[in-house]
């Protein structure tokens, strides 16, 4: 029986992997580096400090690491102030599970751009327990920021369904044991032994039902 759904933010409730994209780039500009276009990909799922250590150790950014992830982050939040990118169908998803299913979020995101996104969207009180990948020992593909929002929510992994779209974060799901429905990343899009780790895949947020959770169990 499914009893709660863990919900990943960015590439799944806002088009966002872009906007990540855009600002690390701007950071690595700015101290006169080049950006691999292999960078993109390896930081794809990585948590907070691990994709600041890679911008300093790999892209040679200067500064030291939290001084890089702090001005990544305030570039990423004025953005979401100025205009939030919620993909169509999302906010109509969380709502429509929000009475039947417990949920959570699983986020590669520092903790203060998810709560951050979840209030300007509208959608906080629907949410039990916000996960950063920042608070757990490994990113993802790594399960242990699953792990963490199955053991917040009081609830075994294998009774979660999560939602997903890049290579890493289906892994990251699929590692957990929680069963998996891929929104695949139209900008990124995931590989395809990560694709098939997932047991439903949809086009956008807005087509995972109650109805589609009820069918995972």
């Amino acid at each position: 029986m499914i009893e709660a759904v863990v919900f990943d933010m960015d590439g799944v409730l806002i088009d966002s992997e872009e906007r990540w994209d855009a600002a690390r780039r701007d950071v690595v500009a700015a101290a006169g580096q080049p950006f691999p276009d292999a960078a993109t990909r390896a930081m794809q799922g990585m948590s907070a400090p691990e994709w600041e250590r890679y911008l300093h150790d790999e892209l040679g950014v200067p500064e030291a690491p939290d001084r890089i992830g702090r001005a990544v982050v305030d570039a990423m939040a004025a953005g979401y102030r100025h205009e939030l990118p919620l993909l169509p169908g999302a906010r109509e998803a969380v709502t429509a599970l929000a009475p039947s299913y417990r949920l959570a979020v699983a986020s590669s995101a520092n903790r203060e751009l998810i709560v951050l996104v979840l209030e300007l969207a509208e959608i906080s009180d629907h949410f039990e327990a916000v996960v950063s990948s920042e608070e757990v020992p490994r990113g993802k593909p790594a399960p242990d920021v699953y792990l963490e929002a199955a053991r917040r929510l009081g609830v075994s992994p294998s009774a979660c369904v999560a939602v997903e779209d890049s290579s890493s974060g289906l892994r990251s799901a699929h590692a957990a044991g929680m069963a998996v429905v891929a929104v695949p990343n139209q900008a990124f899009p995931p590989e395809a032994d990560a694709l098939a780790l997932a047991s439903e895949v949809v086009e956008r947020a807005g087509d995972i039902t109650p109805e589609l959770v009820a069918r995972m169990a």
